[in-house]
């Protein structure tokens, strides 16, 4: 009798996790979420198994985040509608959000064009719908539709809008620093980066402790198979822009240094390979994560970024596997004569004049 009752409880478990999966059929019409998905997606971004950004809607990085959390926890692989994990952690899918009047501060003026930007002193967020949005790592087409029918161009402090559950980025927690110290604990783990796939994984022996979507560079601009090791980690770090370099490889005269900053083109986190011109970085657009190419480096969205620099350490090995980048018809004509130039860094500071350190390379 004892056995039938644990085996009635083990099935109702297995069939109460079932029912988590279930889809509706037919799905909503987009942007309209689905609770059940976007409980998985909190659940996955909870464990650092990120689905990119959260929309509940069923998608490719969702899907490649699910099956990389049942790898790594020994589970049968499945399709979102059939997965079993346990998501009822979290209780509830939604929050409610009180703009205070310390996020305005954030939010400000933010010029196009590099030579415009470089007159800035900060890289803000353009506006309080970009600020909500990489809070709670989510897609813009969500937050409108959660709230409507209020217009987000008219939010102001004081308001309260309806969110996503998930742990929220703090931006403001966050510092110039141009190094972070070593966690000798962390040396032996590894990075890998599959640039066909678009995703990073983080082993400690056999055991993987996160997955990310990234965007990696493509064509000429792919990034560099190969085992690196990460030479810094810098937080909050500013950025030489040059066109050359971004381009072709090849740094010039004419480029321009952008502050810190959320919308900074690397993010709010630098970590620096010893292979010159790649790192691992966070973007001022994290709705494209993924989603496009990058001009070499390894991007990945600020909130996850932030979150992988807490597991990882300078010395660390980086293995990039996927294709090489294709060679310009003007260096493959002239290979004898053309080197790839070593490219300026992002490099992080409170006070640029006071710098003691330089990266010297970028993407």
């Amino acid at each position: 009798m004892k056995n039938l009752f644990l085996g009635l409880a083990a099935f109702a478990a297995i069939t109460s996790q079932c029912a988590l999966a279930a889809l509706p059929n037919p799905l909503p019409k987009a942007p309209q979420p689905v609770d059940s998905i976007l409980q998985l997606q909190i659940f996955l971004d909870g464990q650092l198994f990120g689905p990119g950004k959260l929309d509940g809607r069923p998608g490719e990085f969702t899907t490649k985040a699910l099956k990389c959390y049942q790898r790594a926890h020994g589970m049968p692989e499945t399709e979102l509608a059939d997965h079993t994990i346990d998501v009822s952690s979290v209780t509830e899918v939604y929050t409610n959000y009180t703009i205070r009047d310390e996020d305005m501060k954030f939010v400000g003026d933010l010029p196009r064009q590099p030579s415009e930007q470089s007159k800035k002193k900060y890289l803000p967020y353009s506006s309080l719908e970009e600020f909500l949005t990489e809070k709670f790592h989510c897609a813009n087409e969500l937050i409108e539709y959660l709230n409507k029918p209020k217009r987000m161009e008219a939010l102001k402090a004081g308001d309260t809008v309806k969110v996503p559950n998930v742990q929220p980025f703090l931006l403001e927690e966050l510092t110039p620093i141009g190094s972070l110290p070593e966690v000798p604990e962390f040396h032996d783990r590894v990075i890998h980066i599959d640039t066909r796939t678009k995703m990073l994984e983080v082993h400690d022996g056999d055991k993987v402790l996160a997955s990310l979507p990234i965007t990696p560079g493509s064509g000429h601009l792919a990034t560099p198979p190969g085992t690196w090791r990460i030479l810094g980690i810098a937080e909050m770090p500013t950025f030489r822009w040059d066109k050359s370099v971004l381009e072709y490889g090849k740094r010039s005269d004419n480029f321009y240094e952008l502050p810190i900053g959320p919308r900074n083109p690397v993010g709010v986190m630098w970590i620096g390979l010893n292979r010159p011109g790649i790192g691992i970085h966070g973007t001022s657009n994290p709705q494209t994560i993924g989603r496009s190419a990058s001009h070499g480096c390894m991007r990945t969205a600020n909130w996850d970024i932030v979150r992988l620099s807490k597991l990882i350490t300078k010395g660390m090995t980086v293995i990039v596997e996927g294709p090489p980048p294709e060679p310009r018809q003007e260096i493959a004509e002239n290979t004898t004569k053309q080197q790839p130039a070593a490219q300026a860094a992002p490099v992080a500071a409170a006070e640029p004049q006071k710098r003691k350190f330089k990266w010297f390379w970028q993407r």
